[in-house]
């Protein structure tokens, strides 16, 4: 049992919901990550079906987004937590709509494998793999910190958020000079941006769930401004 969910009540039902509501909320995480995962490697090796398992399973990840939400209906009404358990609460609620983002936007990536495998690979793709690997492992770390309730790898994903904007900065610079120079890379490479866009977006997700997991297991919020990298500058 983790810190989420390791309150003691004299109702042991109420327990019992809590752990069940942290597990089935880890359940929707590694669906997320999955499709994510699943969804770069259908872009990166070109995989036109994969691409569109990852688009039929985004059903799922809404499915149990609308489950979990019933649950949590279902608790403030019976249950009426107050502090601690009010928080643990919460955060599921906010978490789940993060999670539920998330698996929109790797469906999203997956959709543009059969446009970009009707060119050659372009230059900017291994740049997309490395800051999809970037992604992935907030991702990964910050669903783990929440399953086991160990914040410091949530702050930690919280304080390396500008890596990912630095990553999505230089590659925008990148395409776009990219595609000023041969006209024909202008369609595909939009279309590279947009998972690029996707990946720092899913990024942003996961650093959202950072600082809820914070909030539910301290009670505050991490201080200061959340670390980002500057917006992108167009080459002259």
């Amino acid at each position: 049992m983790n810190e989420l969910s390791k309150h003691q009540h004299t109702v042991k039902a109420f327990s019992e919901e809590l752990e069940k509501l942290t597990a089935d909320v880890s359940s929707m995480g590694g669906l997320a990550e999955d499709a994510v995962s699943r969804a770069m490697e259908a872009v990166l090796n070109r995989d036109a079906e994969l691409a569109a398992k990852v688009v039929e399973g985004d059903a799922r990840i809404d499915a149990m987004q609308r489950e979990i939400e019933k649950q949590i209906v279902r608790l403030l009404a019976l249950r009426q937590p107050m502090a601690s358990d009010l928080r643990i609460v919460i955060a599921a609620l906010k978490i789940v709509s993060d999670l539920e983002r998330i698996g929109d936007l790797a469906k999203s990536t997956a959709r543009r494998t059969k446009v970009l495998n009707k060119t050659d690979p372009l230059p900017a793709t291994p740049a997309v793999e490395r800051m999809g690997l970037l992604v992935q492992g907030h991702l990964r770390q910050v669903l783990d910190a929440y399953a086991s309730g160990e914040i410091k790898h949530a702050v930690g994903v919280w304080e390396r958020d500008e890596d990912v904007d630095e990553h999505y900065n230089a590659l925008f610079r990148d395409v776009i000079a990219q595609m000023m120079e041969d006209k024909a890379l202008v369609g595909p490479g939009a279309h590279l941006l947009f998972i690029a866009k996707n990946l720092e977006r899913i990024g942003d997700h996961a650093t959202n769930i950072a600082e809820e997991i914070h909030y539910a297991v301290t009670g505050t919020e991490l201080k200061g401004e959340r670390p980002r990298g500057p917006r992108p500058e167009l080459p002259e």
